[in-house]
């Protein structure tokens, strides 16, 4: 049950006549005033919070709202850790592209595709180099094979404006 901390109201912000009450430890206490549950949370130096505002009567919990509120906390920023970011880097070549800075460009997409990022592989045709998009597509061809050992492409070769774009992403280890 997850409840945000904007919804949750504590001790003198519960203004209902009657509320059900569940104990520190789980157990129900019952339906009873507000006023009588607020104290009987007082005399346990523990807190009363309405946890389930729309069930009739509404139900209370008395518990620690400060270590709830910080074991929440931690949850959501283990959960947070244990989230993996991708992000997509992006590779751009043009159509006359020379061997050297091919291969440079391979070595580096297959460094982001080792790290766990996704690729967007362009290719520019600049000015009257647009009248030979086959090159472009040879081009994307050659770097499809020459990182076929790290990633696999998710969209193949289209052509966008005045260039083509492919996308790739890493391959998972099963």
């Amino acid at each position: 049950m997850k409840i945000s901390k904007q919804e949750l109201q504590i001790n003198e912000e519960i203004r209902d006549k009657e509320v059900l009450v569940i104990d520190a430890d789980g157990t129900k206490l019952g339906t009873m005033s507000a006023k009588d549950a607020q104290k009987l949370a007082f005399d346990q130096d523990l807190d009363l919070v309405k946890i389930a505002p729309q069930a009739t009567p509404p139900v209370c919990r008395i518990m620690d709202y400060g270590k709830y509120c910080f074991e929440q906390a931690k949850r959501e920023k283990e959960a947070r850790k244990n989230q993996k970011i991708v992000s997509i880097k992006e590779i751009r070549m043009f159509s006359t592209i020379d061997t050297h800075d091919f291969e440079t460009k391979v070595n580096q997409a297959v460094k982001f595709l080792q790290g766990g990022d996704k690729l967007k592989v362009s290719v520019r045709f600049r000015k009257r180099a647009i009248a030979h998009p086959e090159l472009g597509a040879e081009l994307l061809d050659r770097f499809k094979e020459a990182i076929s050992e790290a990633g696999t492409v998710d969209k193949p070769a289209k052509m966008e404006g005045r260039s083509i774009v492919m996308f790739v992403s890493p391959k998972t280890n099963k």
